[in-house]
Parts: structure tokens; sequence; C-alpha cells
């Protein structure tokens, strides 16, 4: 007879379920905060109060007063916002041209209280209660500025990009006083770039509207 026992049929007990690794849990934690996450920007909510939001999102800006061309304006600016992107995007004055926006070629030429600058690196901020003079405020009425003249009677023009830069640095050159002979108004225009080569016709501009021609 023989006395082996029968094999069970009963499935062996199961032990305690064991605890998730700690890779695992990162996993899955990170896996479902960024589906809450991304459920948010997709129903339009954000775990940060609206103003907050908006706040963050919106850049600083300041309101700054200033008389252009005789005209006063006041308006609100990004604080980063050049003078000549104020000019042109803000106030339509696009008679100042960019060219390099770095300051090297003079097409943005204005006066700022009497005195020449580059506009595209001069801060509109910093300007509150100054006066500018672009190419616009030139012109009396249907009257040239004699130095807008000059250039047309010395046809010291090509393309015309950088003129309206040229013509208001060479009115600060004749307010300046450096106009006593062609080499010291070429020094004093040395900042602004034709690309054409017009400059010795530039030079007789200025002189014509010095009076010395």
């Amino acid at each position: 007879m023989s006395t082996e026992l029968p094999e069970s049929t009963v499935a062996p007990a199961e032990g305690p379920p064991t605890a998730p690794s700690r890779r695992t849990f990162i996993a899955t934690t990170t896996a479902v905060g960024g589906a809450v996450a991304a459920g948010g920007l997709i129903m339009g909510t954000s775990p940060f109060g609206a103003e907050e939001a908006a706040a963050a999102e919106a850049p600083p800006s300041s309101r700054v007063s200033l008389t252009v061309n005789g005209k006063r304006h006041t308006v609100t600016v990004d604080n980063r916002t050049s003078l000549l992107d104020l000019l042109r995007e803000q106030l339509g004055l696009t008679g100042s041209k960019k060219g390099c926006d770095a300051g090297a070629c003079g097409a943005c030429t204005v006066l700022v209280d009497g005195q020449r600058v580059n506009s595209c690196l001069t801060l509109a901020v910093r300007l509150e209660g100054a006066e500018i003079t672009t190419i616009e405020g030139l012109e009396k009425g249907d009257r040239l500025h004699p130095l807008q003249q000059a250039f047309i009677d010395q046809d010291a023009f090509q393309c015309g990009y950088c003129t309206p830069g040229q013509i208001m640095s060479g009115v600060g050159c004749v307010q300046e006083g450096h106009t006593g002979s062609a080499e010291e108004i070429r020094e004093s225009m040395s900042g602004n770039i034709c690309r054409c080569g017009c400059y010795v016709k530039i030079v007789r501009a200025v002189e014509q509207a010095a009076g010395r021609k």
C-alpha cells in the first residue's frame, strides 16, 4: 500500500502585501502632480490668484510727461521702452529711423533739451519734463528749416533713410557752434553714417545752414 499523501489542491496562502519602494512612490506622486497641473492649465485655472498671476506677467511700467515738438504728452510706458520706440510706436512720429538700434549709426538722432541724443539708447522714463524735437518739429508751417532746405539745395541725400538723423545732428552741430571749418563739421557729424556716401554734400549743406556759404 502506498503511503504517499495526495498533493494539496489548495493554493498556498499569500503573504502580506509589500510596501511600495521609495522610487515607485516618487514616480507616482510626480506623475499625479503633473497631471493635476496640466489639467489646471487646460481648464484655464491657475494655482495662484488671478491678481498675482497678472502682476507676474505684466512688465514694470511708469507714466512720463514730456513735450514733443511743442506738444505735451503724458503716456504710460514699459520701463524698458526707448525714446525711439515711444516716438515711433506710441506717438506716430516715424521720421526718426531705427537703423542699427545700438547707437552706432545716428539715424535715430533727435534733440533732447537742445542736445543731440541717440534716441534708440535713451530710456523714455528718464525724460520726465524734457523737451524733444524730432525731424517733424523743424518745419514751421509750410516753411522748411534752413538745414532741410540746404539738404535739398545741395542734393545731400540719395536713399534718404539716414537723412532725418543727419539733419537733426546737423541742427545740433550748428547750434553748438561746431561749424568753423569743413573739418570741424565732419568731426562733429562723425556719429552719423550715410551708407550712400553723401558726406561731401552733407558738409556743404551744414555750411550753408550755418551761413558759411
